[in-house]
Parts: structure tokens; C-alpha cells; sequence
């Protein structure tokens, strides 16, 4: 079954501590990205992965090789279970990564974390992403980054659902998409371009998907997470 990570973006460690307690008992799969890492920093990570969470680090580490080896490094100690990187970094950094997190998993003694490279930004178009300076389409850019992270090592992607298929088709089924954006049916889009729902990706051939205001900004937040599995678990 598909994996479903709840997106703890909040502006606090408060706010997401006290989301984070009512979502464990239901699903230990939560996401930690740029603005409640700023604001909670480091530590924050460990309390979680010590009440149980399986945490996705979700930075999108892109700097030069070194540096970003350094941060997957980090990550690791921290106990993040799933990492992402931007493929816009290159070839040699994403293989700096990939050397990094095999030879530090090693070192601790732990299992290696699931190591993503992100492809294109689920709230960017065709008409963004041009605008950027991609002389592609959205699902044209993604294909050329899905080809280099599988050349390159990588254990997976981070990309719109509907890109699902051109992934799977091009990298094979044991290379692993991390799917954002999911939208359930009748529930606000936000800043998203590209979205599908929870069942939809499932059936288009997702591994893991990350949710975040259907559930977080909800009336029952666990209830809301509920549906949402059991929607993935019938799809």
C-alpha cells in the first residue's frame, strides 16, 4: 500500500508537535520541510523519529557537491528515513549525495535512507517552467530529470502524479515516486498546478504521497487522515 506522509508545515514546533501527536496513533509517516525546520531546527526531528515517526526530510538540498554531501550526512544522524535533493544540482552532486548517504549509513550502522531527487515543483506549469528558462514542457523537463537520478543512483523521485506513468515506464516499477500536491475530491488546490487525488495516484502507480492542508488545516485532522488511507487502501 502506498505511503501517505502528512506535511507538518507550521510555523512552530508547538503547532507541529501538537498535529504530530494527533496524527502518530494513526500513521507514523509525517514530512518535515523548510519552514518548520527553520523554526524548530534539528532537534525537533529527533523527538519525532523518538515518538515513532518515519520522517521525510524534505529540503531539497541544492548547493555544490561537498556542501550537499555534508547535508545528506546530517540528515542521517538526524534519523530522516527519506531525503530529497534537487536534480537541477547535476550529475556530480547527486552522485556526491547518493556516495554520501550509502558510506554515512554504513558508518552509523543504519539502514540507508530512501534518497529522492526532485524534479519539477508541483506548482509549476508548462507556462512556469518556461518561464525559468526550460526550453521544455513540465512532463518533458521531468523526463530528463528522472533519467539522470536513476543514472546517478538515486532510489526515487519527487513528482506530480500525473507524471506517474512517464516515471514508472521510464525507470522501472521499483523506482520509487514521492508524490505531493494530493488534492482528496472537493478540497481547495491551494498554490498546486498539477494534482490528482489520493485513489488517482494509487492507480496511476504512486509509492508515497504527501498531503498536507486537506488533513493539517481540517476540522479532525485524524479523521481526515483516516479517509484519506482508507482511500488509498481500497484504490
Amino acid at each position: 500500500m502506498a505511503k501517505v506522509f502528512v506535511a507538518l508545515d507550521f510555523p512552530s514546533e508547538a503547532q507541529a508537535w501538537q498535529m504530530a501527536e494527533k496524527l502518530l496513533p494513526v500513521n507514523p509517516y509525517l514530512k518535515v520541510g523548510l519552514e518548520l525546520f527553520v523554526a524548530a531546527g534539528p532537534a525537533f526531528l529527533h523527538r519525532l523519529t523518538a515518538a515513532g515517526a518515519e520522517v521525510f526530510l524534505d529540503l531539497k538540498f541544492h548547493d555544490i557537491p561537498n556542501t550537499v554531501a555534508g547535508a545528506v550526512r546530517s540528515s542521517i544522524s538526524l534519523g530522516a528515513r527519506y531525503v530529497n535533493i534537487h536534480c537541477g544540482g547535476g550529475e556530480a552532486m547527486i552522485r556526491a549525495a547518493v556516495e554520501a548517504s550509502t558510506k554515512e549509513a554504513e558508518r552509523l550502522g543504519v539502514k540507508k535512507p530512501t534518497l529522492l531527487g526532485v524534479t519539477v515543483l508541483t506548482s509549476l506549469d508548462d507556462q512556469a517552467v518556461q518561464q525559468i528558462g526550460f526550453p521544455r514542457s513540465a512532463s518533458a523537463q521531468v523526463k530528463h530529470f528522472v533519467e539522470l537520478a536513476q543514472e546517478c543512483g538515486l532510489d526515487g523521485v519527487v513528482c506530480s502524479a500525473e507524471e506517474i506513468p512517464l516515471v514508472k515506464s521510464l525507470a522501472g516499477k521499483n523506482f520509487i515516486t514521492m508524490v505531493p500536491g494530493i488534492r482528496p475530491l472537493g478540497s481547495d488546490k491551494g498554490d498546486q498546478k498539477r494534482t490528482l487525488t489520493p485513489a488517482e495516484a494509487v492507480l496511476a502507480g504512486a509509492d508515497c504521497l504527501v498531503v498536507g492542508r486537506p488533513v493539517t488545516g481540517a476540522a479532525d485532522p485524524r479523521l481526515a487522515l483516516s479517509q484519506i488511507l482508507q482511500e488509498v487502501a481500497h484504490s
